[in-house]
């Protein structure tokens, strides 16, 4: 089969590799569909690799059709030969089949194309993650979500509207202010005009403030913002794509109870993922198939121009999820 592998020069090229091999609990899925991650920029330039185990090519969550199933998968899932399936994995998406634990697997919302199913695993279990694992978000909480254009934003604004939080989110300009407006975030700061600690300060005396930030940025505004928010409530760290260091007034985070939290999904057990995958079917599911939220798709490319989708994410330009099409 053919996989999208980095150069020694970082350049990505549609290659030859080896097929999958498939053990008593796994199923083969014939990818039709790829969504890029963050994740695949950082692991593409060396700092994020796959967990043991997994292939050597990039790709967290694909959508595709059942060709071939273990003796174990069989018997244990629901699932049958032809049942289109998204998945989420260790890495190995970017390819044109893959091995994956049956309980890795989740059935298509009803409504929803592969394209769009793609787009789901990784970005939609990062935010319930977070949201109600990490976050334990709750009906009336006040959510800041940072960098409000990005594909897990995308994602965890409307969950966190179909639970009936209230959303905070900054962006870089107006005009993505306005781009991202069907999202539904209560709140648009754009931070080339306004500073975000100023705006959690007026929200603290407001007597909204901030419950639970999720937080992909990181840098220095981090540290300035952790006075302004509510009593106990819980930052948590994803990325630190603006910095790695901030300061902090640790007086501020005993006296207010707050909890600073790092979080990764990718560095979970298996068997952690594999419940979370469950919640995501009983709890989020209904909701995406009620209509009250849909992944968000940029753009779709054909996974031999997976360079080009890179360089998307690396410009920051898209609004929602960028797709490869493999089928």
């Amino acid at each position: 089969m053919k996989a999208i592998l980095v150069n020694p020069d970082k350049s990505l090229s549609w290659s030859d590799v080896p097929n999958p091999v498939i053990g008593d609990e796994d199923v083969l899925v014939e990818i039709h569909c790829a969504a890029l991650n963050r994740a695949d920029l950082m692991q593409r330039d060396g700092d994020y690799p796959p967990p043991p185990g997994c292939p050597e090519w990039m790709g967290l969550e694909i959508a595709g059709v059942i060709v071939e199933m273990g003796k174990t998968a069989a018997e244990k899932s629901n699932y049958k030969l032809g049942d289109k399936v998204c998945a989420l994995l260790g890495g190995g998406g970017y390819a044109e089949y893959v091995s994956v634990k049956y309980d890795m697997l989740m059935p298509i919302p009803k409504g929803r194309t592969l394209a769009e199913a793609s787009a789901m695993p990784e970005a939609y279990a990062t935010a319930y993650l977070n949201l109600f694992i990490e976050g334990k978000a709750k009906a009336g909480d006040t959510l800041l979500m940072n960098a409000g254009a990005s594909g897990l934003a995308s994602v965890v604004i409307p969950m966190a509207k179909a639970f009936g939080l209230r959303v905070i989110t900054t962006v870089l300009s107006d005009e993505i202010a306005e781009k991202i407006k069907p999202l539904g975030a209560d709140i648009v700061v754009n931070t080339t005009k306004e500073n975000i600690a100023d705006v959690l300060k007026a929200q603290l005396e407001a007597g909204t403030p901030v419950d639970i930030a999720i937080d992909c940025l990181g840098g220095s505004f981090m540290g300035s913002c952790l006075p302004y928010l509510a009593h106990g409530a819980r930052w948590i760290m994803i990325a630190a794509l603006a910095g790695r260091i901030t300061e902090i007034d640790l007086k501020n985070i005993y006296v207010r109870n707050v909890r600073i939290i790092g979080s990764t999904l990718r560095s979970r057990t298996p068997e952690f993922k594999a419940e979370l995958l469950k919640m995501l079917v009983d709890n989020v599911w209904p909701k995406v198939e009620a209509g009250m939220m849909k992944p968000s798709i940029y753009k779709v490319l054909p996974i031999q121009q997976a360079e080009e989708a890179h360089d998307i994410l690396m410009r920051g330009e898209n609004v929602g999820k960028v797709v490869l099409n493999v089928k």
